[in-house]
């Protein structure tokens, strides 16, 4: 009995073993990939000026994930020194807090959630295993306690922060910002009172939806096509008298319409593609994109496929000159979507290959500044509270 129970014991520490420990990282590489490729080499002419640029990204997942963010990975798309080493300034990081078994771009209900699994086996705590909320406080927890640990790494709550790290950045190189979102507003748990909660936690920008319909209205990917409910219209107008920045990258047109029809905040588009050049539904029509860009409003362009239809770095920059021929190029900057379970052919650390092809497909150097980071910079600058 005593060699059963020792072996019983062994199985089940091997069992946990791989469950929390291997797992995890297993899931997390297959699930964000940087496709193999040679070295790549810029032109002198990139190389020198992307030296110059403070490069800015409106969308990252890396905390969804529970790889150590103060060390250079192995798996994903970023962390704090592949930033600094892509010249990265500021990073716009996200809270996934739900997503649908299944998830897919045409149609996906709230009924079930794939996060639940990943809190568990990911050793979140236990108060985010039920709590959509309390995941978006654990994420923000995350990445304050992050700071806290890099003393050139700034999570940023309002314009001084954020003009401190322009400041630093001029004497250490390494001095980075960070700004909070949420990955829909899901995390509100449909009390309006949980705006402020969101807000005493970090975050400055709040995505409205995500891939299913909320408590807010319709989703891009959901299955009613609404738009902004009662509480929705709340959430907005509490939005605005906090001074959070709106992103409306997952809602549906009609949400979309319905905000810009209720608020004269420029609202961001943190990580798409542009519909007329790459048509799918994932990108919303180009009519809308012009009139958030009418509205001051910013476009983060993404480096994955289904956005772009080629993920190539030529691509990632042929996506976003259609976006500057769309919009204009005051209002185009980029979007990874880095570590959103997506695949791409470069990750933070390479960002220079990005100002290379850009150049290459005849943007001036000056209109590459404004879209790696010159944009998201001064859009920020004039949108964060003070």
């Amino acid at each position: 009995m005593r060699i059963f129970i020792g072996i019983l014991l062994a199985a089940v520490l091997v069992a946990g073993g791989f469950v929390f420990f291997i797992l995890p990282a297993r899931i997390d590489a297959d699930m964000n990939v940087v496709r193999p490729h040679a070295p790549y080499t810029p032109s002198a002419e990139a190389e020198t000026l992307h030296a110059t640029l403070p490069v800015a990204d409106l969308h990252s997942d890396m905390l969804l994930w529970m790889r150590d963010p103060t060390r250079w990975n192995d798996r994903g798309h970023t962390d704090l020194p592949r930033l600094r080493a892509g010249g990265v300034v500021l990073q716009v990081f996200s809270s996934v807090t739900k997503t649908p078994s299944g998830q897919n771009y045409d149609s996906n209900t709230a009924d079930s959630d794939d996060i639940t699994a990943l809190a568990i086996v990911q050793r979140w705590p236990i108060r985010t295993w039920s709590s959509i909320l309390e995941r978006a406080v654990y994420h923000a927890d995350r990445l304050n306690r992050l700071a806290e640990r890099d003393d050139s790494f700034t999570v940023v709550r309002n314009r001084a922060d954020l003009e401190a790290v322009l400041a630093a950045r001029e004497t250490d190189p390494t001095a980075l910002a960070g700004l909070l979102e949420t990955e829909g507003a899901h995390p509100l748990e449909g009390d309006i009172a949980n705006v402020d909660v969101l807000w005493e936690a970090g975050y400055r920008m709040l995505g409205l939806q995500h891939f299913f319909d909320n408590e807010l209205g319709g989703s891009l990917h959901g299955v009613s096509n609404a738009g902004l409910t009662d509480f929705g219209r709340d959430v907005i107008r509490r939005m605005d008298e906090r001074g959070l920045i709106i992103d409306v990258a997952h809602s549906s047109p009609q949400v979309v319409e319905d905000v810009l029809a209720m608020t004269s905040s420029p609202l961001v588009v943190s990580h798409t593609g542009v519909h007329g050049h790459c048509e799918v539904k994932r990108n919303i029509p180009d009519a809308l994109m012009q009139r958030i860009a009418a509205g001051g409003g910013l476009i983060g362009i993404g480096f994955w496929a289904d956005v772009t239809c080629d993920d190539s770095p030529a691509g990632v920059a042929a996506a976003i000159v259609a976006a500057v021929e769309l919009v204009g190029i005051d209002h185009v900057a980029l979007g990874s979507d880095y570590d959103g379970t997506v695949t791409t052919t470069f990750d933070a650390s390479e960002y220079v290959v990005l100002t290379d092809r850009l150049l290459a497909a005849g943007l001036s150097a000056d209109e590459v500044g404004q879209v790696m980071g010159g944009n998201t910079i001064r859009f920020l600058l004039e949108n964060l509270p003070q």
